[in-house]
Protein backbone atom coordinates (compact mmCIF):
# COMPACT_ATOMS: atom_id res chain seq x y z
CA UNK A 1 0.00 0.00 0.00
CA UNK A 2 1.28 3.46 -0.89
CA UNK A 3 2.18 5.75 2.00
CA UNK A 4 -0.43 8.42 2.68
CA UNK A 5 0.79 11.99 3.14
CA UNK A 6 -1.20 15.15 3.85
CA UNK A 7 -0.37 18.79 3.27
CA UNK A 8 -2.23 21.30 5.45
CA UNK A 9 -2.83 25.02 4.92
CA UNK A 10 -5.29 27.46 6.43
CA UNK A 11 -4.02 30.41 4.38
CA UNK A 12 -2.93 29.39 0.88
CA UNK A 13 -5.07 28.68 -2.16
CA UNK A 14 -5.56 25.09 -3.30
CA UNK A 15 -3.73 26.03 -6.50
CA UNK A 16 -0.73 27.48 -4.62
CA UNK A 17 2.33 27.06 -6.81
CA UNK A 18 4.72 25.79 -4.11
CA UNK A 19 2.25 23.63 -2.19
CA UNK A 20 0.06 22.14 -4.90
CA UNK A 21 1.74 22.54 -8.26
CA UNK A 22 5.21 21.61 -7.04
CA UNK A 23 5.24 19.65 -3.78
CA UNK A 24 1.90 17.81 -3.82
CA UNK A 25 1.99 17.09 -7.55
CA UNK A 26 5.59 15.84 -7.35
CA UNK A 27 4.70 13.49 -4.49
CA UNK A 28 1.64 12.21 -6.36
CA UNK A 29 3.82 11.54 -9.40
CA UNK A 30 6.10 9.53 -7.10
CA UNK A 31 3.06 7.32 -6.22
CA UNK A 32 2.41 8.66 -2.74
CA UNK A 33 -1.26 8.84 -1.70
CA UNK A 34 -1.42 12.64 -1.42
CA UNK A 35 -4.08 14.70 0.35
CA UNK A 36 -4.26 18.49 0.58
CA UNK A 37 -6.47 20.13 3.24
CA UNK A 38 -7.43 23.74 2.48
CA UNK A 39 -9.92 26.36 3.68
CA UNK A 40 -11.30 28.16 0.63
CA UNK A 41 -14.98 27.19 0.35
CA UNK A 42 -14.56 25.64 -3.10
CA UNK A 43 -15.38 22.08 -2.07
CA UNK A 44 -13.56 18.79 -2.43
CA UNK A 45 -11.94 17.61 -5.65
CA UNK A 46 -9.17 15.44 -7.09
CA UNK A 47 -6.58 17.15 -9.27
CA UNK A 48 -3.18 15.91 -10.51
CA UNK A 49 -3.86 12.79 -8.46
CA UNK A 50 -4.10 14.90 -5.28
CA UNK A 51 -7.21 14.54 -3.09
CA UNK A 52 -8.18 18.07 -2.03
CA UNK A 53 -10.36 18.46 1.08
CA UNK A 54 -11.99 21.79 1.90
CA UNK A 55 -13.02 22.68 5.47
CA UNK A 56 -14.79 25.88 4.38
CA UNK A 57 -13.85 29.52 3.96
CA UNK A 58 -13.48 31.43 7.26
CA UNK A 59 -15.32 34.74 7.66
CA UNK A 60 -12.29 36.64 8.93
CA UNK A 61 -8.69 36.28 10.13
CA UNK A 62 -9.72 35.60 13.74
CA UNK A 63 -12.07 32.76 12.74
CA UNK A 64 -9.36 31.33 10.48
CA UNK A 65 -6.79 31.21 13.28
CA UNK A 66 -9.16 29.81 15.92
CA UNK A 67 -11.88 27.79 14.18
CA UNK A 68 -10.34 26.83 10.84
CA UNK A 69 -7.18 25.38 12.38
CA UNK A 70 -9.38 23.14 14.59
CA UNK A 71 -11.34 22.01 11.53
CA UNK A 72 -8.13 21.21 9.65
CA UNK A 73 -6.84 19.20 12.62
CA UNK A 74 -10.08 17.20 12.73
CA UNK A 75 -9.91 16.48 9.00
CA UNK A 76 -6.23 15.58 9.32
CA UNK A 77 -7.05 13.00 12.00
CA UNK A 78 -9.89 11.61 9.88
CA UNK A 79 -7.48 11.13 6.96
CA UNK A 80 -5.00 9.26 9.20
CA UNK A 81 -1.92 9.95 7.08
CA UNK A 82 1.54 8.52 7.67
CA UNK A 83 3.11 11.99 7.41
CA UNK A 84 1.77 15.53 7.74
CA UNK A 85 3.33 18.58 6.08
CA UNK A 86 1.92 21.97 7.15
CA UNK A 87 2.63 25.38 5.66
CA UNK A 88 1.48 28.19 7.96
CA UNK A 89 2.87 29.47 11.28
CA UNK A 90 -0.67 29.58 12.67
CA UNK A 91 -0.78 25.80 12.13
CA UNK A 92 2.14 25.10 14.50
CA UNK A 93 -0.32 24.10 17.24
CA UNK A 94 -1.93 21.61 14.86
CA UNK A 95 1.49 20.21 14.04
CA UNK A 96 2.25 19.72 17.75
CA UNK A 97 -1.04 17.88 18.30
CA UNK A 98 -0.23 15.56 15.41
CA UNK A 99 3.25 14.92 16.84
CA UNK A 100 1.66 14.08 20.19
CA UNK A 101 -0.35 11.41 18.38
CA UNK A 102 2.86 9.83 17.16
CA UNK A 103 2.73 11.17 13.59
CA UNK A 104 5.63 12.30 11.39
CA UNK A 105 5.35 16.08 10.93
CA UNK A 106 7.10 18.58 8.63
CA UNK A 107 6.82 22.36 9.00
CA UNK A 108 7.35 24.11 5.64
CA UNK A 109 8.57 27.61 6.51
CA UNK A 110 7.98 29.83 3.48
CA UNK A 111 9.25 32.97 5.22
CA UNK A 112 10.92 34.39 8.31
CA UNK A 113 7.60 34.95 10.09
CA UNK A 114 9.08 36.77 13.09
CA UNK A 115 10.55 39.40 10.76
CA UNK A 116 7.44 39.41 8.60
CA UNK A 117 5.32 40.42 11.61
CA UNK A 118 7.22 43.71 11.69
CA UNK A 119 5.74 44.68 8.29
CA UNK A 120 2.09 43.66 8.87
CA UNK A 121 -0.04 46.77 8.38
CA UNK A 122 -3.03 45.23 10.19
CA UNK A 123 -0.97 44.92 13.42
CA UNK A 124 -0.54 48.19 15.40
CA UNK A 125 3.07 49.34 15.27
CA UNK A 126 3.50 49.22 19.06
CA UNK A 127 2.43 45.55 19.04
CA UNK A 128 4.64 44.34 16.19
CA UNK A 129 7.99 44.13 18.00
CA UNK A 130 6.62 42.36 21.11
CA UNK A 131 4.68 39.96 18.85
CA UNK A 132 7.81 39.24 16.82
CA UNK A 133 9.84 38.60 19.97
CA UNK A 134 7.21 36.29 21.45
CA UNK A 135 7.04 34.29 18.22
CA UNK A 136 10.83 33.88 18.18
CA UNK A 137 10.74 32.44 21.70
CA UNK A 138 7.79 30.17 20.83
CA UNK A 139 9.54 29.06 17.65
CA UNK A 140 12.68 28.22 19.60
CA UNK A 141 10.96 25.82 21.96
CA UNK A 142 8.40 24.12 19.71
CA UNK A 143 9.94 23.71 16.25
CA UNK A 144 12.64 21.31 17.45
CA UNK A 145 9.82 18.82 18.10
CA UNK A 146 9.01 18.46 14.40
CA UNK A 147 10.74 15.81 12.34
CA UNK A 148 12.00 18.32 9.77
CA UNK A 149 11.77 22.00 8.95
CA UNK A 150 11.58 22.53 5.19
CA UNK A 151 12.91 26.02 4.47
CA UNK A 152 12.12 27.91 1.28
CA UNK A 153 15.50 29.69 1.31
CA UNK A 154 18.96 29.20 2.86
CA UNK A 155 18.37 32.32 5.01
CA UNK A 156 15.27 30.76 6.57
CA UNK A 157 17.12 27.47 7.07
CA UNK A 158 19.87 29.31 8.97
CA UNK A 159 17.31 30.50 11.54
CA UNK A 160 16.23 26.94 12.30
CA UNK A 161 19.75 25.51 12.14
CA UNK A 162 20.72 27.88 14.95
CA UNK A 163 18.04 26.49 17.26
CA UNK A 164 18.95 22.88 16.53
CA UNK A 165 16.19 21.82 14.14
CA UNK A 166 16.55 19.19 11.42
CA UNK A 167 16.40 21.41 8.34
CA UNK A 168 16.25 20.91 4.58
CA UNK A 169 16.29 23.74 2.03
CA UNK A 170 13.80 23.24 -0.79
CA UNK A 171 13.95 26.35 -2.93
CA UNK A 172 10.88 27.64 -4.69
CA UNK A 173 12.43 27.44 -8.14
CA UNK A 174 10.25 27.25 -11.30
CA UNK A 175 9.18 24.17 -13.19
CA UNK A 176 11.26 24.06 -16.38
CA UNK A 177 9.36 25.22 -19.46
CA UNK A 178 6.07 25.75 -17.56
CA UNK A 179 6.01 29.43 -18.49
CA UNK A 180 7.84 29.19 -21.82
CA UNK A 181 5.76 29.32 -25.00
CA UNK A 182 6.45 29.79 -28.68
CA UNK A 183 8.30 32.97 -29.45
CA UNK A 184 6.10 35.98 -30.15
CA UNK A 185 6.87 39.57 -31.06
CA UNK A 186 8.09 41.47 -28.01
CA UNK A 187 6.31 44.73 -27.16
CA UNK A 188 7.29 47.67 -24.98
CA UNK A 189 5.65 45.98 -22.01
CA UNK A 190 7.05 45.68 -18.51
CA UNK A 191 5.23 43.17 -16.31
CA UNK A 192 4.80 42.45 -12.65
CA UNK A 193 3.17 39.14 -11.66
CA UNK A 194 2.07 38.72 -8.05
CA UNK A 195 0.03 40.25 -5.25
CA UNK A 196 0.01 44.03 -5.48
CA UNK A 197 1.02 45.43 -2.09
CA UNK A 198 2.81 48.62 -1.01
CA UNK A 199 5.81 46.72 0.38
CA UNK A 200 6.30 45.02 -2.99
CA UNK A 201 6.95 48.41 -4.58
CA UNK A 202 3.94 48.47 -6.90
CA UNK A 203 3.31 52.19 -6.39
CA UNK A 204 6.91 52.88 -7.43
CA UNK A 205 6.36 50.79 -10.58
CA UNK A 206 3.33 52.87 -11.55
CA UNK A 207 5.34 56.06 -10.99
CA UNK A 208 8.24 54.62 -13.00
CA UNK A 209 6.19 53.61 -16.03
CA UNK A 210 4.94 57.19 -16.34
CA UNK A 211 8.56 58.18 -17.06
CA UNK A 212 9.14 55.57 -19.80
CA UNK A 213 8.30 56.58 -23.34
CA UNK A 214 5.76 54.46 -25.27
CA UNK A 215 5.53 51.89 -22.50
CA UNK A 216 2.86 49.78 -20.86
CA UNK A 217 2.93 48.17 -17.42
CA UNK A 218 1.04 44.88 -17.03
CA UNK A 219 0.01 44.03 -13.46
CA UNK A 220 -1.19 40.46 -12.92
CA UNK A 221 -2.39 39.58 -9.45
CA UNK A 222 -4.75 40.74 -6.70
CA UNK A 223 -4.55 44.26 -5.28
CA UNK A 224 -4.21 43.99 -1.51
CA UNK A 225 -7.10 46.29 -0.62
CA UNK A 226 -9.42 48.92 -2.05
CA UNK A 227 -7.58 51.83 -0.43
CA UNK A 228 -4.32 50.89 -2.12
CA UNK A 229 -6.14 50.37 -5.42
CA UNK A 230 -7.55 53.91 -5.22
CA UNK A 231 -4.05 55.21 -4.47
CA UNK A 232 -2.64 53.51 -7.57
CA UNK A 233 -5.52 54.64 -9.79
CA UNK A 234 -5.01 58.27 -8.72
CA UNK A 235 -1.45 58.30 -10.12
CA UNK A 236 -0.79 59.77 -13.60
CA UNK A 237 1.11 56.61 -14.54
CA UNK A 238 -2.04 54.49 -14.11
CA UNK A 239 -3.13 55.51 -17.61
CA UNK A 240 -0.26 53.31 -18.89
CA UNK A 241 -1.22 50.32 -16.73
CA UNK A 242 -3.16 47.24 -17.78
CA UNK A 243 -4.54 45.73 -14.58
CA UNK A 244 -5.20 42.07 -15.37
CA UNK A 245 -6.23 40.95 -11.89
CA UNK A 246 -5.88 37.27 -11.00
CA UNK A 247 -5.03 35.18 -14.07
CA UNK A 248 -4.35 31.50 -14.76
CA UNK A 249 -0.88 30.07 -15.32
CA UNK A 250 -1.31 29.75 -19.08
CA UNK A 251 -2.27 33.44 -19.19
CA UNK A 252 0.85 34.28 -17.16
CA UNK A 253 2.92 32.47 -19.80
CA UNK A 254 1.28 34.56 -22.55
CA UNK A 255 2.01 37.81 -20.70
CA UNK A 256 5.66 36.88 -20.15
CA UNK A 257 5.99 35.89 -23.81
CA UNK A 258 5.07 39.32 -25.15
CA UNK A 259 6.68 41.39 -22.38
CA UNK A 260 10.19 42.75 -22.78
CA UNK A 261 11.09 42.91 -19.08
CA UNK A 262 9.97 41.35 -15.80
CA UNK A 263 9.88 43.50 -12.68
CA UNK A 264 10.55 42.46 -9.10
CA UNK A 265 11.41 45.64 -7.19
CA UNK A 266 10.34 44.82 -3.65
CA UNK A 267 11.05 47.54 -1.10
CA UNK A 268 13.63 46.84 1.65
CA UNK A 269 12.15 44.69 4.44
CA UNK A 270 13.59 41.87 6.57
CA UNK A 271 11.66 39.27 4.60
CA UNK A 272 12.76 40.66 1.23
CA UNK A 273 16.50 41.29 1.43
CA UNK A 274 17.30 37.60 2.06
CA UNK A 275 14.43 36.13 0.05
CA UNK A 276 14.53 34.40 -3.31
CA UNK A 277 11.28 35.54 -4.93
CA UNK A 278 9.68 32.93 -7.12
CA UNK A 279 8.78 35.50 -9.77
CA UNK A 280 12.44 36.40 -10.31
CA UNK A 281 13.20 32.86 -11.42
CA UNK A 282 9.93 32.56 -13.34
CA UNK A 283 10.87 35.62 -15.42
CA UNK A 284 14.27 34.05 -16.04
CA UNK A 285 12.70 30.71 -17.01
CA UNK A 286 10.61 32.51 -19.65
CA UNK A 287 13.73 34.17 -21.10
CA UNK A 288 12.86 37.65 -19.78
CA UNK A 289 15.52 40.10 -18.64
CA UNK A 290 14.67 41.34 -15.15
CA UNK A 291 14.75 44.64 -13.32
CA UNK A 292 15.15 43.82 -9.63
CA UNK A 293 15.91 45.40 -6.27
CA UNK A 294 19.59 45.94 -5.54
CA UNK A 295 19.68 43.69 -2.46
CA UNK A 296 23.01 41.90 -2.09
CA UNK A 297 21.61 38.40 -2.64
CA UNK A 298 19.56 39.47 -5.67
CA UNK A 299 22.52 41.35 -7.15
CA UNK A 300 24.66 38.24 -6.79
CA UNK A 301 22.13 36.14 -8.72
CA UNK A 302 21.46 38.73 -11.42
CA UNK A 303 24.96 40.08 -11.93
CA UNK A 304 26.70 36.70 -11.76
CA UNK A 305 24.36 35.36 -14.43
CA UNK A 306 24.10 38.67 -16.35
CA UNK A 307 20.34 38.34 -16.67
CA UNK A 308 19.06 41.80 -15.75
CA UNK A 309 19.58 45.14 -14.05
CA UNK A 310 19.49 45.93 -10.32
CA UNK A 311 18.00 49.23 -9.13
CA UNK A 312 17.09 51.21 -6.05
CA UNK A 313 13.50 49.95 -5.59
CA UNK A 314 12.47 53.15 -3.79
CA UNK A 315 13.46 55.35 -6.74
CA UNK A 316 11.00 55.39 -9.68
CA UNK A 317 13.58 57.27 -11.78
CA UNK A 318 16.12 54.49 -11.34
CA UNK A 319 13.52 51.86 -12.22
CA UNK A 320 12.43 53.86 -15.28
CA UNK A 321 16.02 54.16 -16.52
CA UNK A 322 16.52 50.39 -16.27
CA UNK A 323 13.27 49.64 -18.12
CA UNK A 324 14.17 52.14 -20.82
CA UNK A 325 17.65 50.62 -21.22
CA UNK A 326 16.20 47.16 -21.78
CA UNK A 327 13.55 48.47 -24.20
CA UNK A 328 16.12 50.38 -26.23
CA UNK A 329 18.92 47.79 -26.26
CA UNK A 330 17.31 44.70 -27.76
CA UNK A 331 20.56 42.87 -28.36
CA UNK A 332 21.66 43.16 -24.72
CA UNK A 333 18.15 42.36 -23.56
CA UNK A 334 18.23 39.19 -25.66
CA UNK A 335 21.52 38.13 -24.11
CA UNK A 336 20.18 38.76 -20.60
CA UNK A 337 17.02 36.78 -21.32
CA UNK A 338 18.98 33.87 -22.77
CA UNK A 339 21.40 33.85 -19.82
CA UNK A 340 18.51 33.80 -17.35
CA UNK A 341 16.89 30.86 -19.09
CA UNK A 342 20.15 28.89 -19.19
CA UNK A 343 20.66 29.55 -15.46
CA UNK A 344 17.22 28.13 -14.69
CA UNK A 345 17.84 25.08 -16.86
CA UNK A 346 21.16 24.42 -15.14
CA UNK A 347 20.55 25.25 -11.46
CA UNK A 348 17.44 27.25 -10.53
CA UNK A 349 14.74 24.68 -11.37
CA UNK A 350 12.16 22.61 -9.53
CA UNK A 351 13.54 19.32 -10.86
CA UNK A 352 16.56 19.65 -8.57
CA UNK A 353 14.40 20.63 -5.59
CA UNK A 354 11.93 17.83 -6.31
CA UNK A 355 14.70 15.27 -5.86
CA UNK A 356 15.46 16.74 -2.42
CA UNK A 357 11.79 16.58 -1.45
CA UNK A 358 11.44 12.93 -2.51
CA UNK A 359 14.65 11.99 -0.69
CA UNK A 360 13.32 13.65 2.49
CA UNK A 361 10.03 11.76 2.32
CA UNK A 362 11.69 8.43 1.64
CA UNK A 363 13.94 8.94 4.64
CA UNK A 364 11.11 9.87 7.00
CA UNK A 365 8.79 7.10 5.80
CA UNK A 366 11.37 4.30 5.52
Amino acid sequence: MNKKVAHLTSVHARSDIRIFLKECSSLSKEKYDVCLIVADGLGDEIKNGVKIYDVGLPKNRFERIIKTTRQIFKKAIDIDADLYHFHDPEMIGVGLKLKNKGKKVIFDSHEDFASDLLTKSYIPIFVRYPASFVFKIYNYFVCKKFDTIVAATPAIAAIYDKIGCETVVINNYPIIEELSISKVEKERIACFVGAQTPIRGVAELVKAIELVENATLYLAGPIVNQEFKFELQSMPGWSKVVDLGIIQRDEVANILAKSSVGLVTYLPAPNHTDSQPNKLFEYMSAGLPVVASNFNLWKEIIEDNYCGVCVNPSDPNDIAKAITYIFNNKEQAGIMGKNGKISVLEKYNWGIEEEKLIKLYKGLLA
